[in-house]
């Protein structure tokens, strides 16, 4: 695997950085007043959502480029109302995001996962999906795969979303902000659960979301340097994510996923885009 010239100067040195699931030393609890704990020497994470306040976290480092896998186990039962989110951002006025958002539902209803991407502070590029199986009663792997060519989204494996690099058509992407993970739980009951007809129903309170197995094959980026570099030997051993693709088996996955499970794509809708869609949304 070759990088341009570009990115062999973005990144000097490579050094393959992978965590495996000590919260205490990969992420702060940064809202909540005391509702977001970590449990079990740094293997679980649960964040609350009663009446009076959410609850959230960060990660102590930012990245740039890197596989980031998540196990989450969303609110059971009655969770209409709360949004459990899970993404990568930057700051400032131009940022970059890479959501996951889980959207509560009633006892019953499924969950709906929205994703989006932003880059230099533009997104309305949501795509929503229903899962194939319940996240509320076990831990499921969300992962995000994001390199200088293309963005991945998968579920335990299995790609939902792919956000392809279109520069060359005049779409910016996410390549210059380093991000860092954050992830909440709060209230939305004004717009989450059927555009926000469905409200909170706090004597089910408290809501509670649970993490565990936090794994990043990243680039760090600290003192305005990445550790990732360029060389074509260690990247194929080490960080294959760097220049990974969707192979034709992912590709009929990431197909089997948008053709059963997506309930809403913004390249499709026509009456948000009447003078045409997004250029992006030509990219096959």
């Amino acid at each position: 695997m070759a990088l341009t010239s570009s990115y062999m100067l973005l990144f000097p040195l490579l050094v393959m950085i992978a965590f495996a699931g000590d919260f205490n030393k990969d992420f702060d609890l940064t809202w909540g007043d005391g509702r977001a704990k970590i449990l079990n020497n740094g293997e679980l994470l649960t964040l609350t959502l009663d009446q009076a306040s959410g609850s959230g976290f960060q990660s102590k480092n930012e990245y740039l480029f890197g596989k980031i896998d998540m196990q989450l186990k969303l609110v059971p039962g009655n969770s209409a109302g709360t949004v459990t989110a899970y993404y990568l951002s930057s700051k400032g006025s131009t940022w970059d995001e890479i959501d996951y958002e889980f959207l509560g539902n009633l006892s019953g209803d499924p969950y709906i996962l929205h994703t989006n991407v932003f880059s230099q502070g533009k997104g309305n590029r949501e795509q929503q999906f229903y899962l194939w199986f319940d996240p509320t009663a076990d831990f499921h792997t969300y992962s995000i795969t994001w390199n200088p060519q293309r963005i991945i989204f998968s579920v335990d494996g299995t790609p939902i979303r792919e956000f392809k690099n279109s520069e060359a058509i005049g779409v910016p992407f996410p390549k210059n902000q380093p991000m860092r993970i954050y992830s909440s739980l709060w209230n939305a009951d004004d717009w989450a659960t059927r555009g926000g007809l469905v409200k909170t129903d706090w004597t089910q309170a408290p809501f509670t979301a649970s993490y565990r197995n936090f794994n990043a094959q990243a680039c760090i980026w600290s003192s305005g340097a990445s550790s990732c570099g360029s060389s074509a030997s260690e990247s194929t051993s080490g960080s294959s994510w760097l220049s990974q693709e969707l192979d034709s088996a992912g590709q009929q996955r990431l197909k089997w996923v948008q053709r059963n499970y997506m309930i809403y794509n913004y390249c499709t809708d026509a009456k948000r885009f009447p003078l045409g869609f997004p250029p992006e949304c030509n990219i096959s």
